[in-house]
C-alpha cells in the first residue's frame, strides 16, 4: 500500500501549560501521544512547532482580547479566565506555539514537504471567540491557520472539518464576525451538549457557510458514519477545499469522561479516510481527548488513516 508522507508537530511548551490539579486537559494527554509515536509509529516525522505572530493571532482574535491575555498571564500560579480556562505561567508560550504549530503544518504541505500533518499541542482552539477564551481554548488555532494558508500560500477555499463531541462555538464565532465566504465549517458534535452552540436553525445564518450536524447522545458508529456520507462529505465535495483542517477530538469516544457518544477509534480511522479522500492536503490540530488509552488509540488510527493512500 501506498503511502503519504506525514509529519508531526508538537513542542514541549505543550506539556508545561499548567491547568490544575484534576483538570481533564492535562500535560499527559501530549505525553501518551508521544509515547504511542515511538512505540507505533517511529518512522513518522516529529517536528518542532515555531510561535505564530501577532500577525496572524490578530486574524482571527482581536487586539484588546491579545493583549488582556498578556496582562492577566501570571508570572506563578495559576489564573482563571472562566472555570474551566487557565492561565499559568507558560500558557501563553504554549498558546503560541499551538497556533504557530499549525501555521507551520499548512507551510510544509504547502512547500510540499507532507502530505499531511498533525498538529500535537494544547491548548486546544475551538472553543476560543474572537474576543473570548473558554472551553479550555486560547487561541482558535484552526481558524488561525485557514487564514495563514489563504494570505501566504493563497489557498483560496478552506474547509475545517470539526469531529470533537463538542460544538466548535469559536470556530463559528470567526465565521460569524468575520463575515469569510472562502472558508466553510463543518461540524458534527453531540446536541444538545455543552456549549449550547451547534443548532443548524441559527447558524444557517451565517450564509450557508456553517454546516452544524448535531446527533443525540450515545449516538455510535452507524449514526456517526451516516453524518458524514449523507451530509459532510457531499457538502465538501461542492465546496471543493484547496486545503482541509481538521479540529481532531477524540472525546466522543467511548471511554471519555467528558462526552456522551461510542465511538472507538476504528470510527475515527474511517473518517479521516473519507475526508482525506475528498482533499488529502489536511493539517489536523488536536482539540478534545480526556480518557489517556482511548485518546493515545484513537490518534493512532488517525494518523494511519493519514498515511495510507
Amino acid at each position: 500500500m501506498a503511502h503519504s508522507k506525514v509529519i508531526v508537530i508538537t513542542h514541549p511548551s505543550a506539556v508545561k501549560h499548567d491547568t490544575g490539579y484534576g483538570h481533564p486537559e492535562r500535560p499527559e494527554r501530549i505525553e501518551v501521544i508521544k509515547e504511542m509515536l515511538d512505540a507505533d509509529l517511529p518512522d513518522l516525522d516529529l517536528i518542532q512547532a515555531v510561535e505564530a505572530t501577532d500577525i496572524q493571532i490578530l486574524r482571527a482574535h482581536e487586539r484588546e482580547y491579545l493583549d488582556e491575555l498578556i496582562e492577566r498571564a501570571p508570572k506563578e500560579g495559576l489564573v482563571h479566565l472562566d472555570p474551566d480556562t487557565i492561565l499559568s505561567p507558560y500558557t501563553l508560550e504554549a498558546a503560541r506555539y499551538a497556533a504557530g504549530g499549525a501555521c507551520l503544518a499548512v507551510d510544509m504541505i504547502a512547500d510540499k514537504q507532507a502530505d499531511a500533518a498533525f498538529v500535537a499541542m494544547r491548548p486546544p482552539g475551538h472553543h476560543a471567540e474572537v474576543a473570548k477564551a473558554m472551553g479550555f481554548c486560547i487561541f482558535s488555532n484552526a481558524y488561525i491557520a485557514a487564514r495563514h494558508g489563504q494570505e501566504k500560500h493563497k489557498m483560496g477555499r478552506v474547509a475545517i472539518v470539526d469531529f470533537d463531541v463538542h460544538h466548535g462555538n469559536g470556530t463559528a464565532d470567526m465565521i460569524y464576525n468575520h463575515a469569510r465566504t472562502d472558508i466553510m465549517y463543518a461540524s458534527t458534535h453531540q446536541f444538545p451538549f455543552w456549549p449550547g452552540t451547534g443548532d443548524p436553525a441559527v447558524d444557517d445564518n451565517a450564509g450557508g457557510m456553517i454546516l452544524d450536524v448535531p446527533l443525540p447522545a450515545g449516538s455510535g458508529s452507524s449514526v456517526f458514519r451516516s453524518a458524514y456520507t449523507d451530509t459532510v462529505f457531499p457538502a465538501l465535495k461542492t465546496f471543493k477545499p484547496d486545503l482541509l483542517i481538521l479540529s481532531a477530538g477524540f472525546d466522543a469516544h467511548k471511554d471519555d469522561p467528558v462526552g456522551g457518544m461510542t465511538l472507538d477509534e476504528e470510527d475515527f480511522r474511517w473518517v479521516t479516510a473519507g475526508l482525506k479522500a475528498i482533499c488529502p492536503k489536511i493539517v489536523s490540530v488536536l482539540e478534545g481527548g480526556y480518557d489517556l488509552n482511548a485518546l493515545a488509540n484513537s490518534v493512532r488510527a488517525h494518523l494511519e488513516a493519514l498515511a495510507h493512500d
